[in-house]
């Protein structure tokens, strides 16, 4: 299956580091974030990644370059200034990820779900009409209230079901078919798609309870920097 790394987003929360390096760009424990995930991938046995761009995106281009140096080939899609928003990204790059199920991974999170996993989650979609899975994580502070609810292997929009309400870890596993409402170029939010595949009970999704941070701001880039400098 192919894989997509989310970058194309502008960074503000992280600026003045954003001004001048692309977010995926910016290092903790000395490597770069969308290396870390590069590497995860190729040792999951991804062999071709999708990178979405805008903000910065030739600095993106010029460091990762094929994508060989890290065992596996790099398809870049790029998007205008603004960039298209998650589900406008995604729709831009169908092309270029195939016609089966996909891993979408943002491009600012660090997570140590295993991604091997994903082949056999996306063979599932097929088989029960599926169009997402998502992996959901406990909620953090800066996002106490989480965003869907997780019951009996099923994620559904708030009020539509009883369970515990968790966050969207930002990986998730797609059926193309998802966004097949959407035209090339168009801007959209993923929420909306999301929300509308959960009311025909087709989004599946799993707690992971391990590692996971979501770097948005130059605090918590900076903590999470010192833990993996220090081997934590």
């Amino acid at each position: 299956m192919r894989a997509m790394i989310l970058a194309a987003g502008r960074g503000e929360r992280l600026r003045p580091l954003t001004d001048n390096c692309p977010k995926p760009l910016l290092e903790v424990g000395g490597k770069a974030l969308i290396v870390r995930h590069l590497e995860r991938l190729a040792a999951a046995g991804v062999g071709e990644v999708v990178i979405n761009h805008a903000h910065l995106g030739q600095m993106l281009r010029q460091r990762l370059g094929d994508g060989s140096a890290h065992g596996l080939r790099i398809h870049w899609s790029a998007e205008p200034p603004g960039a298209l928003e998650t589900a406008g990204g995604i729709a831009q790059a169908l092309p270029l990820l195939g016609e089966g199920p996909f891993l979408v991974i943002n491009g600012d999170v660090y997570c140590d779900w295993d991604l091997a996993a994903a082949e056999a989650i996306a063979a599932a979609l097929s088989r029960r009409d599926n169009l997402a899975h998502l992996v959901m994580v406990p909620n953090p502070p800066q996002h106490a209230g989480g965003d869907f609810f997780l019951c009996g292997g099923r994620v559904w929009a708030e009020g539509e079901q009883e369970g515990e309400r968790l966050t969207f870890s930002g990986i998730g596993i797609y059926q193309p078919a998802l966004f097949a409402s959407l035209r090339p170029g168009q801007r959209a939010r993923l929420a909306p798609l999301l929300s509308a595949a959960m009311a025909e009970r087709r989004v599946s999704g799993e707690r992971h309870g391990g590692r996971w941070e979501d770097v948005g701001t130059i605090e918590r880039l900076t903590a999470l920097d010192a833990e993996l400098g220090a081997g934590l």
